[in-house]
């Protein structure tokens, strides 16, 4: 699978909270397992070093279009709450073509947990340093407050071990812990083979770009 190119005409980045649609709808990647495996728990992060990892049930997507519930999924399980994949996926309107918006990861986040979560758009093809800080904060006050955060991303991401994650059409993890004060956030991906992988602030900000996140 080739990485996307990205555009070199960059368009004025903004932010918008909740209510806006996110641009452009997510596509899932084109292959995925064919059996989703267990939900593996995850026991959570011992103090120390700046560090924090939530208590979380990891779940891998079934196909090509469930990234947006598997993500969801994982997020909840951070609260406790375990509603199937399938049930998820019904809420947020998934279809074959993947999750319109991550203005429905939102929405059905608040259904399951009561209220919290805000939809942050990222707007232009690049995160300008106001996106990153915003979302610094808001994955160190979401993890705090045991909220796992959905990001809708799309294109290459790239991980702090150099790894590259391309999902040219678009695709949805969980992040589920920080580290350095939330200059490095852990990646829950419910469709990478590694499952977790840590990514920079600013990378994983320019991931997100022309898309959204949930916290």
């Amino acid at each position: 699978m080739n990485p996307i190119v990205r555009r070199s005409l960059v368009s004025v980045a903004g932010l918008m909270i909740a209510g806006g649609g996110v641009a452009g709808p997510a596509i899932a990647v084109q292959a995925a397992p064919v059996e989703s495996p267990p939900a593996v728990a995850v026991p959570p992060q011992p103090p120390g070093d700046d560090k924090r990892v939530l208590e979380h049930d990891y779940e891998r997507q079934p196909n090509g279009y469930y990234c947006a519930p598997a993500a969801t999924s994982i997020a909840l399980s951070t609260q406790g709450k375990e509603p199937s994949q399938k049930e998820i996926a019904q809420k947020l309107g998934t279809t074959v073509d993947g999750t319109k918006s991550v203005n429905d990861t939102t929405r059905v986040l608040n259904e399951a947990t009561g209220s919290g979560y805000e939809t942050t758009e990222i707007k232009g093809a690049t995160a300008e340093p106001e996106h990153v800080t915003k979302l610094r904060t808001d994955v160190v006050e979401a993890v705090d407050a045991k909220r796992g955060v959905v990001a809708n991303t799309i294109g290459t991401g790239v991980d702090t071990d150099g790894d590259r994650h391309p999902f040219p059409g678009g695709h949805y993890v969980s992040v589920v812990g920080y580290r350095d004060g939330g200059d490095e956030m852990k990646v829950a991906d419910p469709y990478d083979p590694k499952k977790y992988y840590w990514m920079d602030d600013e990378k994983l900000a320019d991931w997100i770009a022309e898309r959204g996140y949930s916290s």
